[in-house]
């Protein structure tokens, strides 16, 4: 069982899996938000969760059309209730993340600053890579301090859709790899 099952046993109310424009994705929440979504075969992808699949459960449901309405292009910020699990450390990182405008990137050593560790850059690329809801986190709009596209869990391929789809590359335009 991986450190996101583990601090999530017990705690999950529904689970389901829905499809997406960037693939099948695992929804996993709790009595008090969305805990968890993950691409299929996503770095740190958990192996099990202990709660009923539910397809039709409301906050799954929810997330998953606002989600729809983001790859639409119809919504740029989401209204979820989130109960992200993590260390102290992860989630003021993936609060940190919640502050990175649509449409804008930063660094990990901006993200660093701001949770007011400066010199735990590679801590926060950790956390970063450890965001339990990706996208609605916004983790793919942190790249390397000189534009290099670094690490994203889901891969580099959506990372880099996913930052056209927000207007920060143009279509053909690739950040440095």
């Amino acid at each position: 069982m991986n450190p996101t099952s583990r601090s999530l046993h017990g705690l999950c109310t529904a689970q389901a899996r829905l499809p997406s424009p960037f693939g099948p994705l695992l929804w996993v929440r709790t009595e008090r938000g969305l805990a968890g979504m993950w691409f299929d075969a996503q770095k740190w992808f958990p192996a099990t969760f202990d709660a009923p699949e539910d397809p039709d459960d409301p906050l799954i449901r929810e997330a998953a059309r606002q989600l729809d309405a983001y790859f639409e292009g119809g919504l740029t910020t989401f209204d979820l209730p989130l109960d992200l699990h993590g260390t102290p450390f992860q989630r003021a990182v993936w609060q940190a993340l919640l502050a990175i405008a649509p449409g804008e990137t930063c660094s990990y050593a901006d993200i660093a600053r701001a949770v007011g560790s400066p010199h735990a850059v590679r801590a926060v690329g950790a956390a970063v890579g450890r965001n339990p809801v990706g996208i609605i986190v916004p983790c793919h709009r942190v790249i390397g301090r000189d534009g290099s596209l670094t690490g994203y869990a889901g891969g580099l391929d959506r990372k880099q859709a996913l930052l056209r789809l927000e207007g920060v590359l143009q279509p053909r335009q690739e950040l440095l790899l």
